[in-house]
């Protein structure tokens, strides 16, 4: 080993689109502190959340304790509450528990070892306690008319009107529906969300959101309203046509409304049988179809309180109660970004194809003039084929707006409630002459912050990068999905699963996984069995009657990764007993043998070398794959057990992964170290895993991995299981050229095989797109799925350098391995203590050359090739590695 050289000097990283938190600020600053996963705390369940604060220091400045303040809405003190700690994630509530209801100010401030006076507080942040189920008036009201599960009906608009007797301090709607909503409030949209209130597992969870109304009331007479759809709860879901009416046959709108007078007084405005609905300008909407509107149907000022509807219907009260009802947890679905049109494709007197650039999920608004009743189509796709939309891999899914006008004038129109995924779209029935500007593509996805990039000196692998994050934006849009375009769109347990380690560092998803999690756990059967997708769809024949490997582990190794990138214990807490009871039925299904050598499988799900109609006959041997799988979650529930505090499951379910090592090792090892089954998925579970046993066994299984990688010709021969483990496993045994080569082959099968043909998501087939240009001809064949996309974990943590060493990056782990023949990569991750940055480049003699920014808080192991390991304090920092 020769020595490390290192000085201290200011880094220059900078990736591209990443937020400005560069400079040398002088003195302590404490950021506003953050309440849970929360971006914003407005309606929050938790009585006592937790509160975190990033700290921006001196280099190696370390915090010795911190106080947090609690405000009344008057900016009076309530609490204070000083703590000896170097803590500053997830902290306790220093209060009394919230009320519901009650509106509170938080701010911070901290202080170093030493003896410097405290920082400045933080800039207060608002906490404000949502409305627990007890405290519900309201009731679900839904349009009094027959009801045909069987048939799609059109959506109706409710509204309900209210007095209001004086100045108003403050006002709030609490609202959700059986289906989707959109409120109004006195003819102004209420709120910036889309497809309230989401997708969980409706039975169990319902969610409600919290709207500040306060600007929006007016003295005298007013009006709330509602846009009602049926979206994923009483539409059309599932595959071969689908299902109707899989969680509810009707949709209803439950609404409260609170105002705060000046003088005290409180008022309650609460969705009830008084209320009125009538049919709306939208004839039809469906997750899968689209949506149509006819906009000579519009009841204008309808939410307005000077509107008559002393003829609309009655609403009807349904027996449905409030206790399933739970504030959210991670942030809502919205619109991120607006794409113009990259080019025209072709027009004609009929209709024109326009290419956006981007395969996206979203939705089109289009500006239009043009004569009443004129009926313009929007035709959603993600390829062209002969120049034609290709729409087979849609299977029954329409993916068809259409908007009829009402003339008179230019018109602005965008679907409410459904989305679709595309690239390219085909439109019909245009009035007049097309103006590319008249049409835009409206991305949406769950708003997540943005905390991870990376980048490096190979285009190629820029693009895959990008490719990974709009696929991550196209499928998590409220629960993680598989694909965003096909009769599908189910949160399926084995991608997120493989997927999760790579999401936690592009994005902040730790709350809206918390959430999709509690719906993992309420969706388990009695024995402990885990749905392959989540919310579980009734009579979509994807329920397992044996435990899936990859997909059912879900259950264990997501919760682990969760804690790892954002240090929470409480995610462990939350989900242990879910956890434990999917690795005691893989215990019992396994018996003494502790093989699981039986039931189906998926085993190496899209292998390429399965056969096409048989995806999940991969070489890799599928019983290997589900008892690899198993020790690994026994030992990850060991763990999980030791930061509880659970000392005695800790034991047990350590000697169990001890128990099925060995069985492994005895079934499926050879005393060389070769695998009875000569695949790169089994080998690289294997290494990955730790089941072969060290020394030259171990060293034989690297070798032979190798061999198959080169024996492959350096293309892919993995799928869903062994794909996101296999340039680990090769890089952990020291082939790191082999996995480059991997990583940068470009002959289909390859990562970059798709990227060459113009791919801007992954796919989900390695040859979505044939050779030739065709299409691969099964219809189950997504441009946007994520989950072969795993593999920018390694890019993240290998290739630029940056891991977690601790939860919560509490310590990083530096350990960049150049190769491929790149000259430089870099990364920067925004981690829950505070801006993290690697940066490494190859001089003209060969020397790597590396620039670190350690947050505040945080402290670093730096490993660099043929160098002894450094420990770094917070601050910047350069390294230089001769060659």
């Amino acid at each position: 080993m020769t020595s490390l050289e290192r000085s201290a000097g200011r880094a220059t990283l900078s990736p591209g689109r990443s937020p400005e938190v560069d400079g040398d600020r002088p003195g302590v600053t404490v950021e506003p502190v953050r309440v849970e996963h929360l971006p914003e705390a407005l309606g929050i369940d938790e009585p006592n959340p937790r509160l975190s604060f990033r700290v921006s220091a001196p280099d190696g400045w370390t915090q010795a304790g911190y106080e947090i303040e609690v405000l009344d809405p008057a900016g009076s003190p309530l609490a204070r509450r000083r703590v000896e700690s170097a803590d500053s994630v997830l902290v306790p509530w220093p209060a009394a528990a919230l009320e519901p209801r009650q509106r509170v100010a938080v701010r911070a401030r901290v202080w170093g070892r030493d003896g410097e006076a405290p920082s400045d507080w933080s800039v207060p942040t608002t906490v404000e306690r949502g409305l627990p189920t007890s405290n519900w008036l309201a009731r679900f009201v839904t349009p009094d008319r027959p009801v045909d599960p069987t048939v799609e009906q059109s959506p109706p608009l409710l509204r309900g009107e209210f007095e209001v007797s004086g100045p108003v301090a403050r006002a709030r709607v609490y609202a959700t529906a059986l289906g989707l909503y959109q409120l109004e409030l006195n003819g102004t949209a209420v709120g910036d969300q889309a497809m309230a209130p989401g997708w969980t597992s409706y039975h169990h969870h319902l969610r409600y959101q919290t709207y500040d109304v306060t600007g929006l009331i007016r003295p005298g007479r007013n009006a709330l309203g509602a846009w009602l759809a049926e979206g994923w709860y009483a539409g059309r879901l599932g595959f071969n046509g689908g299902t109707r009416g899989l969680f509810g046959d009707r949709v209803a709108l439950l609404a409260q409304l609170e105002i705060w007078y000046a003088d005290g007084r409180r008022q309650i405005i609460a969705s009830n049988g008084t209320w009125r609905w009538a049919p709306g300008p939208i004839t039809s909407s469906s997750i899968y179809d689209g949506e149509s509107y006819d906009a000579r149907l519009e009841l204008p000022g309808w939410s307005a309180p000077d509107f008559d509807a002393s003829a609309w219907p009655r609403v009807a009260v349904l027996d449905q109660g409030t206790a399933n009802l739970v504030a959210p947890t991670g942030p809502p679905v919205r619109c991120t970004e607006q794409l113009t049109v990259a080019r025209v494709v072709s027009t004609d007197a009929d209709r024109v194809i326009v290419d956006f650039g981007q395969n996206l999920t979203g939705r089109c608004r289009l500006t239009v003039d043009g004569p009443a009743g004129t009926t313009i189509s929007l035709r959603h796709a993600e390829i062209l084929h002969g120049g034609e939309l290709d729409v087979r891999s849609l299977r029954d899914a329409g993916a068809t707006d259409r908007y009829v006008l009402r003339g008179g004038g230019p018109e602005v129109w965008e679907p409410r409630f459904t989305f679709h995924g595309f690239r390219y779209l085909e439109i019909g029935g245009w009035p007049g002459e097309f103006d590319p500007a008249a049409v835009s593509a409206r991305v949406y996805h769950t708003d997540m912050p943005r905390t991870g990039w990376f980048e490096c000196s190979d285009e190629r692998v820029n693009q895959l990068h990008r490719n990974v994050v709009w696929s991550m934006r196209g499928n998590f849009l409220d629960v993680p999905t598989d694909c965003p375009q096909r009769d599908e769109r189910f949160g399926w347990t084995g991608d997120i699963q493989v997927f999760a380690p790579t999401a936690s560092f592009l994005f902040d998803c730790a709350g809206m996984l918390r959430s999709w999690l509690r719906d993992v756990a309420a969706e388990q059967s009695p024995d402990g069995n885990v749905p392959l997708v989540v919310p579980s769809v009734p009579d979509a024949e994807v329920q397992p009657a044996e435990p899936a490997a990859v997909w059912g582990d879900v259950a264990v190794l997501t919760p682990w990764t969760l804690y790892e990138r954002y240090g929470d214990p409480g995610i462990l807490a939350r989900q242990y007993a879910s956890a434990r009871a999917y690795v005691d039925l893989l215990d019992r299904r396994a018996g003494e043998s502790h093989l699981l050598t039986h039931g189906h499988q998926f085993g190496d799900w899209l292998d390429p070398t399965a056969p096409p109609d048989e995806p999940a006959a991969a070489k890799a041997d599928q019983y290997l794959i589900a008892t690899a799988y198993f020790a690994h979650s026994a030992a990850t529930l060991a763990r999980m057990a030791d930061v509880l505090g659970r000392h005695d499951d800790q034991r047990r379910y350590a000697e169990l992964a001890d128990a099925v090592t060995d069985a492994f090792r005895r079934r499926y090892v050879l005393p060389s170290g070769a695998l009875t089954n000569d695949a790169q998925t089994s080998y690289a579970l294997a290494l990955r895993f730790g089941l072969i046993p060290p020394g030259a066994p171990r060293e034989a299984a690297h070798r032979r991995l190798v061999e198959l990688v080169e024996e492959a010709h350096w293309r892919i021969a993995t799928g869903f299981a062994g794909t996101p483990v296999i340039c680990d496993a090769l890089s952990q045994g020291g082939a790191i050229e082999a996995a480059y080569r991997l990583l940068l082959a470009t002959d289909c099968p390859s990562w970059l095989y798709p990227v060459l043909n113009g791919a801007t998501t992954i796919w989900e087939r390695w040859d979505g797109l044939r050779p030739d240009g065709t299409p691969n001809p099964d219809r189950m064949n997504s441009f946007n799925h994520y989950a072969l996309g795993a593999v920018a974990d390694w890019l993240h943590a290998t290739v630029a350098g940056l891991a977690p060493a601790a939860p919560g990056y509490r310590r990083l782990l530096v350990r960049p391995r150049p190769g491929g023949g790149l000259t430089h990569a870099r990364a920067a991750l925004l981690t829950p203590y505070g801006r993290a940055e690697v940066g490494w480049h190859l001089d003209d003699g060969g020397a790597l050359e590396l620039d670190l920014r350690v947050p505040t808080g945080s402290t670093a192991s730096v490993q660099l090739p043929g160098a002894d390991p450094v420990e770094v304090s917070s601050g910047r920092h350069r390294f230089r590695s001769p060659a």
